[in-house]
């Protein structure tokens, strides 16, 4: 049953992703544009190529042959992938969901046009220009993201006019691939947000939810992720069943974090990836029977899932770099370790710049322990750990 699978992308997640792979004897071969980036150290093989030029694409598909491609990043030439799916390689989750959430125009149509999924008021801009057309439209403030970037880069809320021009500088500078435009979206007045992990699975199996993650962000990034989040029934199956909507209209099977506002007018669907979300890092704290890696890894490859059940709560906070190095190095560790009820992860990244994640801290407790109590406990622990040049 070993199959071979091309990972494209090989950041933490990927590392993961390669870590569940290993243990139930896939073969993996990381893809990323530089060496030595972190799944690249526990896979097979590695390949170094710049994924948005697809002539290099197509020749490391060719040279490995693989069963499934498994993208863990958004700077890929997607559009390639149908021809790969034509040619018999599975596509995770499927050719569509990969173009389609890689670039945010094409799945927010998808939810708000043709599914009718409540979302914020939001317009397109490809210019300065636009973007001023388009903030007078939805409204100050404002949310304005590139339609292809990742981990919160070049996302920004514009308060005042003033803002316009330095926000659409920002957007340029943090897009990823070669898309310069930019969504506008209406400031949604939210209690709090939620990402929902769903998993969709083949041969007619049921799509499978893991309890609510509540997470807190900045500069567009999370820092801390908490499972189980407070949310009430009610709007918990109003969110089910729009990502349960929303991914079988995207077809395949994988694992999705499906991201939602929660509001006192209801719930908002905001965004969605294929692939395990870096809030989902909370799973490594095994609050759950599996974690969203092995999920994802299991639906791939059929392995049915006879449910997925909340095993304890538990929390993650993030490790960030504060300054530049090309030979990171981290104390503090030994205080995290002497810790109970808490793990970390130092995700090996051969370098470090302002603000980069570069390992997480972990925290659990009992199902009856207030959720907030453990998540300022990871909060705090991440405080120990320093990232230094």
């Amino acid at each position: 049953m070993t199959k071979k699978i091309l990972l494209l992308g090989s950041g933490e997640l990927g590392k993961e992703f390669v870590i569940a792979a290993q243990r139930i004897g896939q073969h993996v071969i990381a893809v990323d544009n530089y060496e030595n980036a972190p799944a690249m150290q526990v896979a097979h093989q590695f390949e170094v190529i710049n994924m948005l030029d697809g002539t290099e694409l197509d020749r490391i598909v060719a040279k490995h042959q693989p069963d499934f491609i498994v993208p863990e990043i958004e700077a890929i030439r997607t559009e390639r992938f149908y021809d790969y799916e034509k040619q018999g390689i599975t596509v995770v989750p499927s050719a569509k969901a990969a173009n389609f959430t890689m670039n945010r125009k094409a799945i927010r149509d998808l939810a708000a046009k043709e599914l009718g999924l409540r979302t914020a008021n939001y317009r397109y801009a490809t210019t300065a220009k636009e973007l001023e057309e388009a903030v007078k439209e939805v409204g100050i403030p404002c949310v304005v993201k590139p339609l292809m970037s990742s981990s919160g880069k070049g996302q920004s809320t514009i308060k005042s006019t003033e803002d316009i021009e330095k926000a659409w500088n920002y957007a340029v500078e943090g897009s990823r691939g070669d898309v310069v435009e930019v969504i506008v979206e209406a400031f949604v007045t939210f209690d709090s947000e939620i990402t929902l992990l769903t998993v969709t699975q083949n041969d007619g199996l049921p799509t499978l939810f893991c309890a609510p993650i509540g997470h807190r962000q900045e500069r567009g990034d999370y820092q801390e992720s908490w499972q189980p989040a407070t949310i009430s029934e009610v709007a918990l199956t109003e969110a089910q069943d729009m990502a349960r909507k929303v991914t079988e209209a995207l077809g395949g099977a994988g694992l999705f974090g499906v991201e939602f506002f929660l509001t006192k007018e209801g719930v908002y669907f905001s965004e969605l990836s294929p692939r395990p979300h870096d809030t989902g890092m909370v799973t490594l704290a095994n609050t759950q029977n599996f974690n969203e890696f092995e999920l994802h890894l299991r639906a791939i490859l059929s392995l049915p899932i006879a449910e997925i059940t909340l095993e304890r709560n538990g929390a993650s906070a993030v490790i960030l770099a504060s300054e530049n190095s090309s030979q990171p190095t981290y104390s503090g560790i030994e205080k995290v370790a002497a810790l109970s009820k808490t793990d970390f992860r130092i995700f090996g990244k051969p370098t470090s710049r302002p603000y980069r994640r570069m390992g997480v801290v972990l925290t659990h407790d009992t199902i009856e322990t207030p959720i907030e109590t453990i998540t300022e406990r990871a909060k705090e622990t991440a405080k120990l750990v320093s990232v230094n040049s």
